[in-house]
């Protein structure tokens, strides 16, 4: 069985686990996601099918046979998730994901708990989504022979194209040549558990669950980094952290939620990185089915002409 996919359902509930064990090792390792929704079959998606586990454990492309999670199993699931410490998961429970043991992530969907306008806490857990990680080591070399990371790096692409496994691999193979600081916001790069990265980032210096914000000023202040790495930029308050950095003469690498180059252009706070010089490079990702694949690589001034 696949190490990653065996990793991912060990902690599941008996039934759960025995069901899963039983698909085939040319499936399971393909095996991107494992969703589990409550009173809804459970599906194993690749990057181009879904599954569904029937009675007898054959797989189904049909839903209609699939079995499914009761919301008792749904809840076993999420306190197994949580190695029966929800409590101490709480900060990235209300984030959505739970970071697992081996280098996976499980996203989670419930009912929202708001104190104060804040959101605190999630009930009645809906859906659990095991993403599996998958490592490609030396996915980047091709990559970073075109080009001096020195000079900033944005990695665009739609979701599930590959983005984060192809900025991890950037991270592994920088962290032997320069002072790199991983930025971890959510932590989908090194996949900290009890601190120790699950996938292998090299020498980087891991700041998890810090916010972009928070992580960048933090690393610029006390781990003195030529680099710094951080993942799914998204917000106004991310170009004024990335400034901070690219001003104290940091270099940047970094990804984002862009199809393409004028999904990214209508994105002003990223425009206006690019224009400054925070990247140099722009590189677009092709398709789910070819993820972590390069499509297309820009310097700055082609998309600022």
């Amino acid at each position: 069985m696949d190490l990653r996919f065996h990793k991912a359902i060990e902690t599941l509930p008996e039934r759960e686990r025995s069901m899963l064990s039983s698909v085939p090792e040319y499936v399971s390792r393909n095996i991107q996601e494992i969703r589990f929704r409550s009173n809804r079959p459970t599906a194993l998606c690749t990057a181009d099918k879904t599954y569904y586990i029937t009675a007898s454990r054959a797989l189904s492309e049909n839903y209609r046979d699939g079995i499914c999670a009761s919301p008792d199993t749904l809840n076993e699931i999420f306190r197994r998730l949580c190695s029966y410490s929800v409590y101490s998961r709480q900060n990235e429970i209300i984030n959505g994901y739970i970071t697992l043991s081996g280098g996976n992530r499980a996203g989670i969907c419930g009912t929202a708990v708001y104190e104060n306008g804040e959101l605190k806490n999630l009930r009645d857990i809906s859906s659990v989504n095991i993403r599996i990680a998958r490592e490609f080591i030396s996915c980047s070399d091709e990559l970073l022979k075109e080009l001096d990371i020195k000079d900033g790096l944005l990695i665009c692409g739609a979701p599930c194209t590959g983005k984060t496994t192809l900025l991890r691999d950037i991270a592994r193979a920088l962290s032997y040549k320069y002072k790199c600081a991983l930025v971890d916001s959510r932590g989908e790069i090194a996949s900290a558990f009890h601190g120790c990265p699950q996938n292998d980032v090299g020498m980087c210096d891991v700041f998890d669950g810090f916010s972009r914000a928070e992580g960048i000023e933090q690393a610029v202040r006390c781990m003195s980094p030529e680099v710094i790495i951080c993942d799914e930029i998204s917000a106004k308050s991310d170009s004024a952290s990335l400034g901070y950095a690219r001003d104290c003469g940091v270099s940047v690498a970094a990804s984002a939620h862009c199809a393409d180059k004028s999904e990214l252009m209508n994105k002003t706070f990223l425009k206006e990185l690019i224009k400054k010089g925070t990247f140099k490079y722009v590189v677009f990702l092709k398709s789910r089915r070819e993820a972590g694949k390069i499509d297309r690589l820009y310097k700055s001034d082609e998309l600022c002409a």
